[in-house]
C-alpha cells in the first residue's frame, strides 16, 4: 500500500483521533492533507470538530459522574484545575466557549466544567459551537497555508515532497510536546513549591497567627 492510499483510508480517523487527544497539529495537518488533495477538506474539518466535540463530553462526563474517583481527583489537585473553575465562575459562557483556544487548559478544563454547577445541555450547546470553529479554524490554516509549507518542503526535498510533509509534521508535533512536557515539570514544580513556602512562613509565627518576637 502506498502512502498516499495510506492517507486516504486511514486519514480522516487519524484526525479525528488528533483532534480528540493531540490538538492543533492533527487539525493543520489535515487541512495541509487536503491541499494536497489527498484527503476532502470538508471531510477533514468534520472529522476535527466531531473529534474534539466527543472529546470533550467524554471529559465532562468523566468530570460529572466520576468526580470521586482516584484519577479525577489526581486531576483535580493540579493547579490548572484550579485555575479553570475560577475562570468558569468569573465568565462561564465566554470559558466554556474558549477553552479549547487556551494552552494547557484544553484537556483539563471540561473536566473541571463537570465538577460545576454547569448544566450538561448548556455544555452540549456550548461545546458544539466551540468545537465547529476551532475544527474549522485550525483546518483552514493547514488549508491556506499549504502553498508556504509545500513550497518550504520542495526547496528542502523536492523529490520526496510527500516524506518532507511528514517530517515537518513530526517535527512540529515533537515540539509542541517538548514545550506541554515542560510546562507541566514547570508547574508541578511550582505547586511543590508553594506547600513548603506556607510551612516556612507558618513556622514563623506563634499559635495566634502573630510573629513571636
Amino acid at each position: 500500500m502506498s502512502i498516499e492510499s495510506f492517507i486516504s483510508q486511514y486519514g480522516l480517523a487519524a484526525i479525528f483521533l488528533g483532534a480528540a487527544f493531540e490538538g492543533e497539529t492533527s487539525v493543520v495537518t489535515g487541512g495541509l492533507l487536503a491541499h494536497q488533495h489527498l484527503l476532502p477538506l470538508v471531510g477533514s474539518a468534520v472529522a476535527a470538530v466531531t473529534g474534539s466535540f466527543f472529546a470533550d463530553q467524554l471529559f465532562f462526563f468523566a468530570g460529572r459522574h466520576y468526580r470521586d474517583t482516584k484519577r479525577v481527583r489526581r486531576i483535580a489537585e493540579k493547579p490548572a484545575f484550579a485555575k479553570a473553575l475560577e475562570t468558569l465562575d468569573r465568565h462561564p459562557t465566554i470559558f466554556i466557549l474558549s477553552f479549547r483556544f487556551l494552552y494547557g487548559l484544553r484537556t483539563i478544563s471540561p473536566i473541571a466544567i463537570g465538577t460545576s454547577h454547569i448544566p450538561a445541555r448548556t455544555f452540549v450547546m456550548l461545546n458544539a459551537i466551540s468545537a465547529l470553529v476551532w475544527g474549522v479554524v485550525f483546518t483552514a490554516i493547514g488549508y491556506v497555508f499549504g502553498d508556504g509549507l509545500i513550497e518550504l518542503v520542495d526547496k528542502v526535498m523536492p523529490k520526496q515532497k510527500l516524506a518532507g510533509v511528514a517530517i515537518l509534521v513530526v517535527v512540529a508535533a515533537l515540539a509542541i510536546a517538548g514545550v506541554r512536557y515542560w510546562r507541566r515539570r514547570h508547574a508541578s514544580r511550582t505547586g511543590a513549591s508553594q506547600p513548603r513556602a506556607n510551612a516556612a512562613a507558618a513556622s514563623t509565627t506563634d499559635g495566634s497567627g502573630r510573629t513571636p518576637v
